[in-house]
């Protein structure tokens, strides 16, 4: 009776070493899985991690374009300034050669007319010229004639005469006066021409300044925008960076949960296999007793 409630007593014990050895096996591949999900998990978090590093190398890089993109915008905004200053300087140097062109051509305008009364002074000089000269030639015909009023006739010649003289000085001071206003006249048309091609030339370096400005703004409104894009795609990489590091947290808090199991399961294990030793020990003795 002994033997058969020990055999009974062993088959229950082979029974429950079963169910143990079952469960271990249970456990084994659950320890497995959980393994398997901690080598995933762990190469995810390489990944991630490898991931996290380009992101930061990329994102360092766009900070330094942005810095240098910063460095061109303001560069380009004092050049504009610069400009907007030599603009301003050429206009008004315009208006001052305007205003100098228009002084002058008021001057040549009253030149002109001076020109104009002494023209019209010469030829007042040559009429009575003319005249003088019929007058002359009536007091020959006098003379001719009265040859008793010789004196007389005489010194109305000289005087006469003497008139013409003065007249003709006068007339060649008027030619040379008129002739020094030509020249000074041609040297203001010179003058006005010298003007008139600086002015020019100021038209087209402020044509070629506004062209210069015009596509000054333009790089500058591009800039702008490509700023702002870079500073978009920044804000997006940084919200991805802290998606993944709170991803990266989550994980990490899972690794520890999942190992802290694994401890737990462990000292399950080495109960167990305890239980299972003290068994086999208990076995060995009854069989020996048994014997």
């Amino acid at each position: 009776s002994i033997i058969r409630r020990q055999r009974q007593e062993l088959k229950l014990l082979v029974a429950e070493l079963k169910d143990r050895d079952r469960e271990l096996n249970d456990m084994v591949a659950v320890h497995e899985r959980h393994i398997q999900a901690w080598e995933d998990d762990r190469q995810k978090i390489l990944t991630l991690a490898e991931r996290c590093s380009l992101l930061t190398s990329e994102l360092n890089e766009r900070n330094a374009i942005i810095k240098s993109l910063t460095k061109k915008l303001k560069l380009l905004e004092t050049q504009h300034n610069d400009s907007k200053i030599t603009l301003e300087n050429t206009q008004q140097k315009f208006k001052e050669l305007v205003q100098k062109v228009t002084d002058s051509s008021v001057h040549c305008q009253a030149l002109e007319e001076k020109n104009q009364s002494l023209h019209c002074s010469v030829l007042e000089l040559s009429a009575k010229t003319g005249q003088l000269q019929a007058r002359e030639q009536e007091l020959l015909t006098m003379l001719q004639l009265k040859d008793k009023a010789l004196i007389e006739t005489t010194d109305q010649i000289t005087e006469v005469t003497s008139k013409f003289k003065t007249l003709e000085s006068a007339l060649r001071a008027a030619k040379l006066e008129e002739f020094s206003r030509n020249r000074e006249q041609q040297d203001l048309k010179l003058t006005l021409n010298d003007v008139v091609f600086q002015i020019n030339k100021m038209k087209d370096i402020l044509s070629e300044k506004m062209k210069e400005s015009s596509n000054h703004q333009e790089e500058i409104s591009h800039l702008k925008q490509e700023n702002g894009c870079l500073r978009s795609e920044l804000i997006l990489a940084v919200e991805e960076a802290q998606r993944k590091d709170q991803l990266y947290q989550f994980t990490k808090s899972k690794q520890a949960r999942i190992e802290k199991e694994l401890s737990s399961l462990r000292q399950v294990c080495v109960k167990q296999q305890r239980d299972l030793h003290f068994l086999h020990i208990n076995l060995d003795s009854s069989q020996d007793s048994g014997q």
